[in-house]
């Protein structure tokens, strides 16, 4: 059977579970080869491509296993940080793309984008984030060049996407345009996307220096950015994923804590399980909860810090039924 045919996930076993995720971790690492030593990857673009097509078919077969699988992954370890952020922007763009009905051009220039956006500062990434002070001097000055050094590396393996490119090269400028995306598809349109993504995904990732926000603070600060400009990004990237992705965790207003695992029709009432007892005890077995059908609800979101009990992932997600 074709692994990427199935729609919508019941992972029946443990070892499901783990062929799930490895298939992720595979696509993380064979991503993580390409972006640190680019100079050595064969047929560059065509990776880039190898991997967009990875990614789409596991989010095909279940977005939210994915988006849970993912924000594991982005909130639980600073190591590896690049290529973990790289994939969770590009999931994002990718799902973003969806939301706006980009043209294919653009959503693989966007998505391209996002993946390759600091690949002239992988290793110093990485650094940073196990890093427990302020950047010094002359790494400041690489992250300011990074931008522009990656489209010259870009081009220089090949690429000749001027899109691409320029998504890349204007990632962290701020764009003075709050047009709304689908009346104004220019690359500094795209580029604005990539870059409300790019902060998202850093705010709820840790460094050694700090603890990721919530994912609930996140979304509050970007809908926050969509008051003050006007701009639809921010808007629609956290109806897509919610107040409280999957993955993230949550207190419930009985005492319990629970990790999401489902996205609904609500940005503030997704599908929980809970795994954690008021008193802080694991709860065995962990219990299924749409928090749109009543009580408990959700009372706050939680850091990835503030649950240290080893969770029994497959199990939880044995719990979740099909979207």
């Amino acid at each position: 059977m074709d692994p990427y045919s199935i729609v919508g996930v019941v992972l029946h076993s443990e070892d499901e579970y783990e062929d799930l995720l490895a298939l992720w971790s595979d696509l993380e690492a064979g991503l993580g080869v390409v972006l640190t030593h680019p100079s050595q990857v064969q047929e560059f673009v065509q990776r880039i491509a190898q991997y967009d097509q990875w990614m789409r078919d596991l989010l095909q077969r279940d977005a939210d296993v994915g988006l849970y699988l993912l924000f594991q992954l982005a909130t639980h370890s600073p190591v590896g940080y690049s290529t973990s952020h790289a994939l969770v922007c590009a999931v994002l763009c990718h799902l973003v793309s969806q939301e706006f009905a980009l043209p294919s051009e653009q959503r693989d220039g966007l998505v391209y984008a996002a993946m390759t956006m600091n690949i002239a500062m992988t290793t110093l990434q990485d650094q940073l984030a196990t890093q427990g002070s302020r950047p010094t001097p002359e790494q400041q000055q690489s992250i300011s060049v990074h931008a522009s050094q990656g489209a010259m590396l870009l081009a220089r393996l090949g690429i000749d996407d001027n899109l691409w490119l320029r998504i890349v090269e204007l990632h962290h400028n701020e764009s003075p345009s709050s047009a709304p995306v689908r009346s104004a598809p220019t690359e500094e349109t795209l580029a604005r996307i990539l870059r409300v993504i790019d902060r998202y995904a850093a705010m709820i990732s840790p460094r050694r220096s700090r603890e990721g926000r919530s994912a609930e603070e996140s979304a509050k600060y970007l809908l926050e950015q969509t008051r003050q400009s006007g701009s639809d990004v921010e808007q629609a990237l956290v109806r897509i994923v919610g107040l409280y992705p999957p993955g993230t965790f949550v207190r419930l207003d009985n005492g319990s804590t629970a990790i999401v695992t489902r996205r609904s029709a609500s940005l503030n009432q997704p599908d929980v399980v809970i795994v954690l007892q008021e008193g802080g005890g694991l709860l065995k077995p962990p219990l299924m909860h749409p928090t749109s059908k009543g009580s408990p609800k959700i009372q706050a979101a939680l850091p990835s810090s503030a649950v240290q009990e080893r969770l029994s992932h497959h199990r939880i997600l044995q719990l979740v039924a099909p979207g």
